[in-house]
């Protein structure tokens, strides 16, 4: 029913992945593989919602918080994850780093630790350090190909006095690791222990694969928390900015609230993001649920390739994303001469995993929302990468 193969030449449209893809990796004429949005075309009932309001013609200052917006968000929620939310807890931003970097400065002072499981999103070094706070990284075990939380180290670190937030990333970007329900009970349960608040960013929360099933926060969480997403992973709509989250408790709510209205001046809505939002979670379950079945046949493909060209990888796909995050220790190669082929001589631009912590040294990011026959040029060329290095 929908075409996700025919490649739309995203240049000239102001494309970060595209048009700017020399600002990372130094050439402009490369293949990118990089930031996380897809080069799909949104799903058909979004651009007629789109086109409906287009026509009204009228483009005035808006509200977030009406009667289609927030129930929309309810009926996906109840739907897609079997949970109840309260809408009155229902907050909007700009983005969700922008509500995560929001909440930081409300519960943290500067100098304190905010907790993370690395390697983690490369935004949330920039932000926890932009804030002046410091990131306290807990890192992640790998075990028979799959990603796990050493428990032990993350209560050590919630155990200082001065780590006041733990920063999770749920489903986690750049592993594509999905948290269990017990893992993330014995999370909520440290945090109450320790008295640390959760905020949780929860942007890939559609993008699970393989039976595995993304259980929000909400439906966990003790003491105070902040639960931020959106659907513009999902939907591949970033560019209309837009997102949206959750704050228990009245008091922490009301101060985000007065943030973005009277400090930042951000109360009124981008009237497209709420449109398309609006129609993603109505009616665009169909479209969804058939990308999703592209995109884990690429990831599948990913799989399949690289092992076949070098069997001692055993890379195993994420259990969610469509960011392959790629493990090439077993090939001993050094990531910056790697970079410097793939770019050089390639010309493909895939995301080291330096750029993710030091625990991402000897690891790559590939993003595969993207026609298969990119994908395969993508493949073929990191394979021919590393083949010139070994």
């Amino acid at each position: 029913m929908f075409d996700f193969s025919t490649v739309i030449d995203r240049h000239g449209t102001w494309c970060t992945q595209w048009d700017y893809v020399a600002d990372r990796f130094g050439d402009a004429d490369l293949l990118p593989f990089t930031i996380s949005d897809m080069d799909f075309a949104t799903a058909p009932c979004i651009l007629d919602a789109l086109s409906k309001r287009l026509s009204h013609g009228v483009f005035g200052y808006s509200r977030w918080k009406n009667d289609e917006f927030l129930p929309a968000i309810a009926h996906w929620y109840a739907h897609r994850f079997h949970a109840v939310i309260d809408t009155n807890t229902l907050v909007y931003g700009p983005s969700v780093i922008y509500m995560v970097a929001e909440m930081i400065r409300q519960w943290s002072a500067p100098g304190d630790g905010i907790v993370v499981h690395t390697p983690a999103y490369d935004a949330f070094f920039k932000t926890i350090e932009g804030n002046q706070r410091r990131v306290v990284g807990v890192p992640m075990d790998k075990q028979d190909g799959q990603w796990f939380c050493n428990m032990d180290k993350l209560e050590a670190a919630l155990a200082e006095p001065q780590n006041t937030v733990l920063l999770l990333c749920s489903p986690q970007n750049p592993t594509g690791k999905v948290w269990t329900r017990d893992e993330l009970e014995t999370m909520a349960a440290l945090c109450e222990k320790h008295n640390v608040r959760v905020i949780s960013d929860e942007i890939h929360m559609d993008m699970t694969w393989q039976g595995h099933a993304h259980i929000p926060w909400s439906e966990v969480a003790r003491g105070e928390w902040a639960l931020f997403t959106s659907g513009s992973k999902s939907f591949n709509i970033p560019a209309f900015t837009g997102a949206y989250g959750m704050i228990v408790g009245d008091t922490a709510r009301e101060a985000y609230l007065a943030a973005l209205k009277n400090r930042d001046g951000l109360s009124s809505p981008s009237v497209p993001a709420l449109v398309a939002h609006i129609a993603a979670y109505e009616q665009g379950e169909t479209w969804l649920d058939a990308l999703r079945d592209y995109l884990q046949d690429n990831m599948r493909y990913i799989e399949q390739t690289l092992n076949t060209a070098f069997p001692e990888l055993k890379w195993a796909m994420p259990q969610a994303t469509y960011l392959a995050w790629i493990d090439l220790r077993p090939l001993n190669i050094d990531d910056r001469e790697l970079q410097d082929v793939l770019i050089k001589q390639q010309k493909v631009a895939i995301m080291p995993g330096y750029t993710y912590g030091e625990e991402g040294n000897g690891f790559i990011r590939l993003n595969a929302g993207c026609p298969r026959v990119k994908l395969e040029q993508g493949v073929e060329r990191l394979i021919a990468a590393i083949r010139t290095l070994r």
